[in-house]
């Protein structure tokens, strides 16, 4: 039941909007309609991800207040949990409210990635196709005259990992305020930075095991992911100087 549940709500949608751009396109090109699919994924996605992005950002302004009670409670790890609860509920920030979007988006990655692997590897699957969709017979998946979306790309792959690491900086640029014989800033800008250059590498490694046209629809969401974040710390900073 799950399966069918699955089936109806996320991958024909999904299938069927990837058909229905790729008749419309130019040259019925399917790069162009992973395109045109991924940015309609991602409108419908929006309120949660800017939920994500307000999360974080939250937690990053909060970090030079953890750190003090890092040091204050150094030596009493009960103390130090109850104090960053308690810090929590006072700002009204959630460590945990960044992943609920994670977990929102994700069956609609499964769904991309189960379209992608079928819809651009065979010729079967156009019987879910709705009434008002065409069905193109054959889909080629031949992107941009050179690009096989149904095998994996190194550039694709390498252009995802930059796209994810230019989010990841986005989020780290702002310095923490050191203090004074503490250590633990010093380890919370390591750690920062080394994910930053973790997870570009884990996107690459990952990508190149990817059939194109997901490691695609993965660089297209980030490079939104980034746009939407730039958007939002601009008119956050402007609403602070305004007021």
């Amino acid at each position: 039941m799950f399966g069918q549940l699955y089936h109806t709500i996320f991958y024909q949608p999904i299938f069927n909007l990837l058909v229905w751009f790729y008749n419309i396109v130019p040259s019925h090109d399917i790069g162009l309609a992973i395109i045109f699919v991924t940015i309609v994924i991602k409108i419908v996605l929006y309120p949660f991800s800017l939920q994500g992005i307000k999360a974080q950002k939250a937690l990053q302004d909060l970090q030079p207040k953890t750190d003090d009670l890092k040091k204050q409670y150094k030596d009493d790890q009960p103390g130090l949990a109850k104090a960053t609860m308690e810090l929590y509920k006072k700002e009204k920030v959630s460590p945990f409210s960044s992943c609920l979007p994670l977990l929102i988006q994700l069956p609609f990655l499964i769904a991309v990635y189960s379209v992608f692997r079928n819809g651009l590897t065979n010729k079967q699957g156009f019987d879910i196709l709705y009434s008002f969709v065409q069905d193109p017979g054959n889909i080629s998946a031949i992107a941009f005259g050179f690009f096989d979306m149904a095998k994996a790309n190194v550039i694709l792959a390498v252009l995802a990992g930059a796209a994810q690491f230019w989010v990841s900086k986005m989020l780290v640029t702002k310095k923490q305020p050191q203090v004074l014989g503490a250590k633990d800033e010093d380890m919370t800008s390591i750690m920062n930075k080394q994910m930053t250059l973790f997870m570009p590498i884990i996107t690459v490694f990952i990508g190149l095991s990817l059939p194109a046209g997901l490691t695609l629809y993965w660089f297209i969401t980030t490079l939104l992911t980034g746009v939407q974040q730039l958007y939002f710390f601009k008119k956050k900073s402007t609403s602070v100087v305004s007021s």
